[in-house]
């Protein structure tokens, strides 16, 4: 049976499965990244968890879901704002070199949503966006069933839209981003507390918990407005760890869309949370992983 090995490369942690053409994982393994997470220090991590997710070298490709732009070809992670070090970095030929796997990379947000369109809350949309709504805000963007990348590879950068011209400084440059109100760095500069904190909160009826779900999902549907108008999807899909607080968001959210957008753009429009969690990363470099390999 064929399996390849699909990787979510994250700031805090790395995720790694084993999958087959169904889907299916074999076997997950998730290792710390190293820090500061300079790109050598991530290969030899990376070699080493692969080789222990993989011992009997099963495994034909692999896939590789990173934080920032790779090339159209995924050959070369270009840059990550959140990672130290990395620019113009060859890591599909680096782990080649040490696995002898073909492999392919891809931005994570892009991999999150090749899985929700895969096995996820995307399956039934040819037109849609991903919003990841975790340590930044990340995205994708599906177009007649097609992920779109852009010119050079690193469209769909849909947390980084401007949102309040004179915000909060962003690593992209684009002071005020989406990113800066709704990620969860944005939310424990506000409130001094993590999403699951207010959330908790909310759920006893804290009034000021409340009001900042309010704000959050005012915030989310201003910046949505703008991603609707110019894509006029069939459905948004919001992952990512604040998505699990959606229910106190997402009203607000909603209502301040209905306001902003005219009605020939938003027809039909449905907003739903993904439904592959953590796993949507992998899966969907796993799938990107398969575009490698002869079945």
């Amino acid at each position: 049976m064929t399996e390849v090995i699909g990787i979510d490369l994250g700031g805090t942690a790395i995720k790694l499965g084993r999958f087959t053409v169904d889907g299916t994982c074999i076997k997950s393994l998730t290792v710390e990244t190293p820090q500061p997470a300079m790109p050598e220090a991530v290969l030899d991590v990376l070699v080493a968890a692969i080789a222990q997710l993989d011992p009997n070298n099963k495994s034909i490709a692999i896939g590789v879901g990173m934080p920032g732009p790779s090339d159209p070809q995924g050959r070369i992670a270009l840059v990550s704002i959140n990672l130290p070090g990395w620019r113009d970095v060859p890591l599909a030929a680096w782990l080649e070199a040490k696995t002898g796997k073909p492999t392919i990379l891809a931005n994570d947000a892009n991999c999150a949503g090749l899985g929700e369109a895969w096995l996820g809350a995307g399956n039934r949309f040819k037109n849609f966006i991903l919003l990841t709504l975790g340590t930044g805000v990340g995205g994708a963007i599906f177009i007649d069933g097609k992920l779109f990348i852009g010119h050079y590879g690193a469209a769909g950068e849909l947390g980084l839209i401007n949102l309040y011209p004179d915000g909060h400084e962003c690593n992209s440059g684009n002071n005020g981003s989406l990113e800066q109100s709704t990620s969860i760095r944005a939310i424990r500069r506000l409130t001094g507390k993590e999403p699951a904190e207010l959330a908790v909160l909310a759920e006893k009826g804290d009034v000021t918990a409340l009001k900042f779900w309010q704000e959050y999902g005012r915030n989310l549907g201003i910046g949505l407005s703008s991603l609707i108008y110019v894509l006029t999807p069939e459905a948004i899909l919001l992952g990512g760890g604040i998505s699990a607080s959606a229910k106190f968001f997402l009203p607000t959210a909603k209502a301040e869309i209905e306001s902003r957008v005219f009605i020939t753009s938003r027809v039909g429009l449905e907003i739903l949370p993904a439904e592959l969690g953590n796993a949507a990363g992998m899966l969907g470099a796993a799938k990107l992983a398969f575009t490698k390999v002869r079945i």
